[in-house]
């Protein structure tokens, strides 16, 4: 008998939806409700597009941005009741009454609002004494948000969330102490909640209509298109066969989906269904192999282009673009893998764990064949994210590309009706593009006008935008290079139940924005905070952290940064610390809160694929995830880690980054070298007997230092902070040499 491996086969893995809807218990709509979500889902889709191209779709009428708002609100708010159960004994099949009951107060209180919201901002009503039945429908949609944070997010963040918002109706009190601020009646308070910018319509539910939208609508197609196969073959290609194989597959794939969806729990139970079966044949235990996963999930939402709502969220607390986000988390983003894939060779090079057999692995000339353009497309969104910096347009068109491309390479024959589709389309997009109101525009404006640029860019996308859509749907009519009707409703399906979840948490994260802006308490909380902490930034930095990892357990990672960017941010601005840097500092910590017990999501949910006990599972990803835990601290101490500049107005020092990069991976080598017992270029350091834990304390101390940059935070330069972990570094390694040398020879 010949000894052949056989060839490990990988299925698409967006098709682990149903596993996703019964670890979330969701229901999944049949029948007339699932055509109500599928229709009104492509609405909000419509409304999206109509609104950040400007297309004018309702003639003779500009919609304001908060009808716009409200109108996502009614299509997509309503269905949180429908497919998220009030109750654990809830029916899974059957709905209730009472949540139909929710669902049509929903709608009906929201596109109430949305009618009366132009007038409201014409007579001030936010501010003023609204008629009584605005106050009702307010009143309405106070009480069933409250509901649809407690079914998306839990109790717990329902009720972290809902003292908050009725604050400014005892704001007053003395017992308040440093947290007294304007008091206002219940009117006045529903009224600011449901009509003002800064509450229900502000910042998390901005970030959705402007943006969101579009980068779910692009994840949601790359994972239909398969590509989650390809980038899961790509990393088994590119790392299987590395020592601890299996695990590095983990962390490289889980990586490269979270660019695509920044889900956390999504990215386990698409990326985990594959690679915690292939770590436990390799021989990770099946707590390890889970922890391993969830670690790797959970940088998901950290991950560019495609990060989580949160990332969204935070461009417009700092003003700025979702762009400028995402090319200050590269820096974190590549630390944070860094640091779990050292880890990982660490713990397999001690426990001698090999990687896989390059037999059973795909290849990666054919995985790069098969999937080229998923690639070239992400590579689209990306130049148009940073170089044409079109952040709210940027996703549709990397879509509509997709989209063309995924039909272009269908096995179907290429017929003579898609021949003709690709000239019509073509033919249109030069029409459209001659005939166009930009273009018009572009040709009047004279040489230097600064927006010469931006006319002939929708001169030419905009046509070129609305020909590849006409490409696909052409092709949609005839010939075999076609997704089906049955594909493009599971599209639209799978978007909005995302969307619904998004509206429910973000809508109720706005009220508590709403009312700290009402009450005015900001300010003196920060001051607060300041004399807390007794102006130490590290202390401030200390007790952030700490309470994001507490709130972090009971809330989302948005909802957690929502509250600390509130809370915190402010007095950590004060300091003189980065703007970014301080609301990254915050992200990633609530984001950390996915792997922490005892309400560890990323941790339960990889532990259910791995068949390993939950709890177990928490604490071994902590001792997995133990080197991201000190990263946040780099890229405050010195803002180039972000990408940022030193001060406002100089230029941002990349070289600089570049340098504290490579410092801080460095150092992270003696951090996992010390955190795991074996350090590279001096083997398993069990070995030097009863010396090993104060070599790999020393190991953990001088790869700290090593890795932490000088300057801002610490009053040492980088040179000297590099001479104090050389000094602690060589007499520890070559200490360990020897000893390990003479435990193997005796």
């Amino acid at each position: 008998m010949t000894d052949r491996a056989t060839p490990i086969v990988f299925d698409d893995p967006h098709q682990v939806g149903p596993a996703e809807a019964e670890t979330m218990r969701l229901r999944t709509l049949s029948g007339a409700w699932r055509w109500a979500l599928v229709v009104l889902t492509a609405v909000t889709i419509f409304l999206c597009i109509n609104q950040q191209f400007a297309l004018r779709f309702f003639i003779g009428f500009t919609q304001l941005n908060t009808e716009y708002f409200y109108l996502l609100i009614a299509c997509m708010l309503p269905f949180t009741f429908l497919i998220f159960p009030g109750s654990p004994k809830a029916s899974m099949t059957r709905l209730p009454w009472y949540d139909v009951v929710l669902f049509v107060s929903t709608a009906a209180a929201s596109l109430f609002l949305m009618l009366n919201i132009r007038k409201a901002a014409e007579l001030g009503w936010e501010f003023g004494d609204p008629p009584q039945s605005i106050i009702w429908a307010g009143y309405v949609m106070w009480a069933v948000l409250m509901e649809a944070l407690r079914r998306t997010g839990g109790w717990s963040l329902m009720l972290c969330i809902l003292p908050f918002t009725v604050y400014p109706l005892f704001a007053g009190a003395d017992w308040l102490g440093p947290l007294r601020g304007t008091q206002s009646t219940l009117d006045q308070t529903t009224a600011y909640h449901v009509l003002s910018t800064e509450s229900l319509l502000g910042i998390p539910i901005q970030a959705f209509a402007d943006v969101v939208i579009g980068f779910l609508v692009f994840g949601t197609a790359l994972m239909m298109t398969g590509a989650g196969k390809f980038f899961i073959n790509l990393a088994f290609a590119l790392c299987g066969t590395f020592r601890g194989g299996a695990a590095k597959v983990g962390i490289f794939a889980s990586g490269l989906l979270g660019m695509m969806s920044g889900s956390i729990v999504s990215n386990v139970l698409t990326a985990g269904t594959m690679t915690i079966p292939a770590m436990k044949r390799t021989g990770f235990t099946a707590s390890y192999a889970a922890a391993i996963e969830a670690c790797a999930s959970t940088g998901a939402v950290l991950a560019p282009p495609v990060m989580g709502a949160t990332a969204f969220v935070m461009a417009q607390f700092l003003g700025t673009t979702y762009a400028e986000v995402a090319v200050a988390a590269i820096i974190p983003a590549v630390l944070y893998y860094c640091g779990l894939f050292m880890q990982v060779d660490a713990y397999a090079a001690r426990h001698r764990l090999k990687g896989l057999d390059r037999r059973e692995l795909p290849s990666l000339r054919q995985t790069f064949k098969e999937g080229w353009y998923f690639a070239f497309v992400v590579i689209l969104l990306i130049v148009m994210l940073l170089y044409f910096k079109r952040e709210s347009h940027a996703p549709f068109y990397a879509t509509a590309l997709l989209l063309v491309l995924n039909q272009w390479e269908q096995p179907g024959k290429w017929k003579p009706i898609n021949t003709i589709a690709l000239l019509v389309a073509v033919a249109a997009t030069v029409v459209m593009t001659i005939r166009g109101e930009a273009y018009a525009k572009a040709i009047e404006l004279p040489a230097g006008d600064p927006g010469l640029f931006d006319a002939w860019m929708n001169a030419v996308l905009l046509p070129v935008l609305g020909g590849m859509l006409l490409l696909v749907g052409l092709n949609e009519l005839g010939g075999d290079k076609r997704w089906g009707l049955a594909r493009y409703v599971k599209f639209l399906e799978v978007n909005g139940r995302t969307f619904v979840e998004l509206v429910g948490i973000l809508a109720g994260c706005g009220l508590l924005i709403g009312a700290f802006s009402l009450t005015g308490v900001i300010s003196s909380l920060a001051n607060d905070l300041l004399a807390l902490a007794g102006g130490n930034v590290l202390l401030l930095l200390v007790m952030c952290a700490i309470t994001s990892l507490v709130l972090g357990l009971g809330l989302t990672t948005t909802a957690c940064y929502i509250f600390l960017a509130i809370l915190v941010g402010p007095a950590l601005e004060k300091l003189g610390l980065n703007k970014m840097a301080v609301h990254m500092f915050i992200f990633y910590w609530g984001m950390l809160s996915s792997i922490t017990p005892p309400v560890a999501i990323a941790s339960f949910a990889a532990a259910g694929i791995a068949g390993a006990p939950p709890m177990k599972t928490g604490w071994e990803s902590m001792w997995v995830g133990s080197i991201i835990y000190f990263i946040p601290f780099f890229f405050v101490m010195n803002p180039a880690l972000v990408l940022q500049p030193a001060a406002p107005g100089e230029a941002i020092p990349y070289f600089e980054a570049l340098y504290l990069t490579a410092t801080a991976l460095i150092g992270t080598v003696f951090i996992c070298g010390g955190i795991q017992g074996y350090q590279a270029g001096v083997g398993d350091l069990r070995g030097a007997g009863p010396f090993e834990w104060p070599l790999r304390v020393f190991l953990i101390l001088g790869g700290l230092v090593m890795a932490t940059p000088g300057g801002g935070l610490v009053p040492i330069s980088n040179t000297i902070m590099e001479l104090l972990a050389l000094a602690i570094l060589v007499p520890t390694v070559v200490a360990a040499l020897l000893l390990v040398r003479r435990f193997r020879a005796a």
